[in-house]
């Protein structure tokens, strides 16, 4: 449905013309102050003047033009939901400008281009920056943001939801230890001062969770860790008491935490003097410019960011075991689709629902991870699809359904997704899908040098669809938060290189998702999430160390859309060897639970395949 424009788009550009200096142009980034990917309803600003509310896309606004940037994912969903002033610009594609190049190619010399500096991270400003002054263009940060200027009072109220710490048997460290630990890279890398502002950071580092961003269990807050202090700046009336008991130190007076309002963090950093002061490339503009004057900066990855990427043996654990407990719910479900299809009353939103109600039978739900992904025929081309009322499908024996859906648990994040077809799919359907899980296995059972970049793996997922031209316009993985975001880097598997990835190592968590879409006929993927594991190798040069990876997803894959003659024999092995699994690990619980239907649709889905 596309959303009109015009109104906001003619206040925006009066607002630009009264700014000093006057805006030849105005950025609108898709993020929030601390860099986040998915928003709370008041951050949305790039949704609300565009009308494209994917989670990923730059609006750039001029007096005669609209732009929006967007990758592959999204070119449909874009196109659908955005009026006639808007222009999609395809990121990836050769043809499309950068948007540093499109403002220095349709601007005049002298023009300056705002932003709001809190919406901005510091490296792309710098990058951006960088391209604009070699065409005599000023970058300005605009201290009120427009953007709120034109939304108003309809612009939703900032979340205020109450904190809650999460125990040790869970996180297997308390935030003590994680603090401390922080202090030794710090000190190791020379700064006094460790500035976070990344929400998933300051969730893992101090062991909290909250709710103030739907899916993703964070609050927020800034954290800044000294020798002797961490400060929480957060909404004073968030913090529960619970969560002041979790933050007293019972043993280590360095460990004391005080807690400051939120909008206390500007002044704190503004006062800051003769200090070297670490913050993450990701941090604002904004953040580092308070931060500039008379202290030494490193603008490094966030020693943070580092550290939760490296799941411990109890957050391990913990993956296993709500895995175990999501294929039970998503067993159960397709047991429910097969039945319920024939009588025509599924269709994406429902089915979605009832999905979320099995997932909210398990031990340790706390809710989705992300919006479930339910669709069928060429709403399944669509990458990032959200089933709407005005493009809810009836699910039937016809087309082909993709469901791409996870859940949070207090012992782990999933993320799963599953192509199937409930009536007889078609030849060329059944090829896709076993392309596409051809490339999923051949990611899972690599072996490769410990530390390599995830992006050298890229290229395996893709060989059996390359080979009959096909390919796919999103990465092959991504990692994966425990119990938080369900996207968190800075590893991943793509085509692009990530540019803070640290190199592939034992106990992380990544996505492997190789898809193949048709536009408007269908979509299929198939995702499973893994952790990286040491491999057993006869060889080991220059005692690198080699790694593979090991499934965490444990849910069938439909045999009806596998064409065995298209496999070897290692693929066969390997399908009947995880189907195996699947049953050892999910029949328990399932015959515990008394799901006689998903029990006998898991048993049938993982017959061997001969």
């Amino acid at each position: 449905m596309r959303v009109p424009t015009s109104a906001y788009l003619t206040r925006l550009r009066k607002l630009m013309t009264s700014e000093v200096p006057s805006l030849a142009a105005y950025i609108v980034p898709s993020c929030d102050a601390h860099n986040s990917e998915y928003l709370a309803p008041c951050d949305e600003r790039r949704s609300f003047i565009s009308g494209f509310n994917g989670s990923a896309g730059t609006a750039v606004i001029t007096s005669k033009d609209a732009l929006l940037w967007t990758d592959g994912r999204y070119f449909l969903q874009a196109t659908s939901q955005m009026d006639d002033n808007w222009t999609l610009m395809k990121e990836g594609q050769a043809e499309t400008l950068s948007r540093g190049d499109w403002l220095a190619s349709n601007l005049e010399s002298g023009d300056s281009v705002g932003v709001d500096p809190f919406l901005m991270p510091v490296s792309e400003w710098n990058n951006l920056n960088r391209s604009l002054e070699k065409a005599n263009i000023k970058l300005v940060g605009v201290k009120n943001n427009l953007i709120d200027s034109v939304w108003g009072s309809d612009c939703p109220d900032r979340p205020n939801q109450a904190i809650v710490p999460l125990e040790v048997k869970f996180t297997g460290k308390s935030w003590e230890t994680k603090v401390e630990e922080m202090r030794k890279t710090m000190s190791e890398k020379g700064t006094d001062v460790l500035v976070l502002s990344a929400l998933d950071d300051i969730a893992y580092l101090l062991n909290l969770r909250g709710s103030d961003i739907q899916y993703n269990p964070v609050f927020f807050s800034y954290t800044v860790v000294t020798p002797d202090m961490v400060f929480l700046f957060v909404n004073e009336g968030q913090v529960t008491a619970s969560v002041i008991k979790h933050l007293k130190p019972e043993k280590n007076i360095l460990n004391i935490v005080e807690i400051k309002p939120y909008e206390a963090i500007t002044g704190y950093l503004s006062g800051l003097r003769n200090k070297s002061i670490w913050l993450s490339n990701h941090a604002s503009q904004a953040l580092v410019s308070l931060c500039s004057k008379n202290n030494k900066l490193v603008i490094e990855c966030s020693p943070v960011t580092l550290a939760k990427c490296i799941k411990n043996e109890v957050e391990i654990q913990g993956f296993i075991n709500c895995h175990v407990r999501d294929a039970a719910a998503l067993c159960s479900y397709f047991a429910w689709l097969e039945k319920e299809i024939p009588t025509g009353t599924v269709t994406e939103i429902s089915g979605a629902d009832k999905l979320a109600s099995l997932r909210g039978e398990m031990e340790n739900f706390v809710g989705l991870s992300f919006d479930t992904i339910s669709s069928v025929g060429p709403n399944g081309a669509i990458i990032h699809y959200k089933p709407s009322p005005e493009t809810d499908r009836t699910v039937t024996d016809e087309e082909v359904y993709l469901v791409d859906s996870g859940g949070q648990y207090k012992d782990g994040t999933t993320d799963v997704t599953r192509s199937m077809h409930f009536g007889t799919p078609k030849n060329f359907e059944k090829e896709c899908f076993t392309r596409v899980l051809k490339g999923q296995i051949s990611v899972r059972k690599a072996i490769f040098p410990s530390k390599i970049k995830g992006n050298y793996l890229d290229t395996l997922a893709r060989m059996s669809l390359w080979e009959v031209g096909l390919d796919y316009s999103h990465g092959t993985g991504h990692g994966v938060g425990h119990y938080l975001n369900v996207h968190e880097g800075p590893m991943g598997i793509s085509w692009r290189p990530y540019p803070d990835d640290p190199g592939l190592q034992v106990g992380m968590v990544l996505s492997n998702e190789p898809g193949c879409y048709l536009d408007g006929e269908f979509g299929i993927r198939i995702e499973n999430l893994c952790h990286i594991v040491e491999a057993s190798t006869p060889h080991n040069f220059r005692s690198r160390g080699y790694l593979t990876f090991e499934d965490l997803t444990v849910v069938p894959i439909q045999q009806k859309m596998i064409v065995p003659s298209l496999l070897t024999q290692d693929e066969i092995n390997y399908i009947n060897q995880y189907h195996q699994k699947v049953r050892d690990m999910v029949g328990p619980l399932l015959r515990r639970m008394g799901k006689k239907d998903g029990l006998n649709w898991m048993i049938k889905e993982t017959s061997p395949i001969g």
